[in-house]
């Protein structure tokens, strides 16, 4: 590099443009392999590869890039309106610079990238490579529009119970004398439902923190799966649900089943909490053997309206409601909890219209084995 026709070398300009342009240089198209836009220039400020990534995000082909000034092909700035490349100086700031980290800037048509850049310089600081990296910044716009829709979605669902929650027992603490023991215990009893639905939500995203990090913890131990339906079942029908709401049914015989049993129970508790919410008529749960016998399958359907098959694929998407989810309550979280807890087991749960109408909710579980069992 260190000829003075370096800046000449043929990846900058393509031999033949009409042959494809920077494809036919072997830098230029093992750069086009690269997921992220990629810019290099040269020692003297000129563009010598520019990506196929880099054509797509700016709108520049590749063949108007090369041999140009880097600053008057990729023209950035940021937030403020203020030229990047005259803030930043790359070639005339300090020669101990060696990267500069991500940021959002602007190209002059508004659409925003993920910046980052390097340098590799030579013996006496002086830039021989610039490297500019380009990202689009639709994925991050969407996940930060997702952590955006979790605090709007957490804070709608505390104000209603805290609220309740605040007035009962400010009304209480003033007025106590003036209840008579059964008012007392109603909103005693209320203050009790809210901040069980308080805990409830604490659980849900402390659940949807620890699937989107990985580190849901396993505590794998024999698990009776059918006893866990009936456990949930009789909590069901203790609170109040009628008994002939629910049918239980034990086709073949389980393999011993090592899984989690808090997490199954969460499970289970879901999808019939969801029948019963969502769908109408009898609640079946069906467990049996998995289709390979060396593990578990459990259905839980309803007789309601069903799922769409257009909206089956999103129905364990995060704040996924159906037609009527609004008005029934529930943070939209529930089913993306089990599909995570589910897969976190090793398993599959899929949705489809049940035999009899209504929706199937359909999960398989293996068995696992003493190996994995925490200690």
């Amino acid at each position: 590099m260190g000829g003075e026709e370096s800046p000449h070398v043929p990846q900058r300009v393509p031999a033949d443009p009409g042959e494809g342009g920077p494809a036919a240089d072997p830098a230029g198209a093992l750069a086009d392999d690269l997921p992220d836009g990629l810019l290099v220039a040269d020692r003297d400020a000129r563009v010598v590869v520019f990506n196929a990534a880099a054509s797509r995000m700016t709108g520049i082909p590749a063949a108007a890039a090369l041999g140009r000034d880097f600053r008057d092909v990729l023209p950035l700035h940021d937030a403020e309106g203020r030229d990047w490349w005259k803030c930043l100086a790359p070639y005339d700031g300090l020669a101990t610079r060696t990267r500069h980290p991500e940021r959002p800037l602007y190209l002059p048509t508004g659409t925003e990238l993920l910046v980052t850049a390097g340098y590799r310089r030579d013996d006496r600081g002086r830039v021989e490579r610039f490297t500019v990296s380009l990202r689009d910044a639709a994925h991050r716009a969407r996940l930060e529009r997702d952590r955006a829709d979790l605090v709007s979605t957490v804070a709608h669902e505390l104000r209603s119970p805290l609220t309740s929650v605040k007035g009962f027992t400010a009304t209480l603490l003033a007025k106590w004398h003036r209840f008579n023991d059964d008012q007392k215990r109603v909103m005693l009893e209320t203050v009790n439902a809210d901040a069980d639905r308080v805990t409830r939500l604490i659980t849900e995203l402390l659940d949807v923190s620890r699937i989107e990090a990985g580190r849901l913890e396993m505590r794998r131990q024999v698990v009776d799966v059918a006893e866990e339906i009936r456990k949930i079942l009789a909590g069901r029908v203790a609170a109040g649900d009628a008994e002939d709401r629910f049918r239980f049914e034990v086709r073949g015989e389980l393999p011993e089943m090592w899984l989690d049993p808090d997490k199954v129970d969460q499970i289970l508790g879901n999808l019939v909490e969801n029948a019963v919410r969502h769908g109408a008529g009898t609640v079946t749960i069906v467990v049996e053997p998995d289709a390979h016998k060396e593990g578990a399958a459990v259905s839980v359907r309803d007789e309601g309206e069903g799922i769409p098959p257009e909206a089956a694929q999103r129905v364990f998407r995060r704040f996924w409601r159906g037609p009527g989810g609004n008005r029934r309550g529930g943070t939209g979280l529930g089913l993306y909890i089990v599909k995570g807890l589910v897969e976190a087991h090793g398993g599959t749960i899929t949705v489809q219209r049940a035999p009899g109408g209504g929706a199937e909710f359909r999960f398989t579980l293996p068995a696992g084995a003493p190996d994995y069992a925490a200690s």
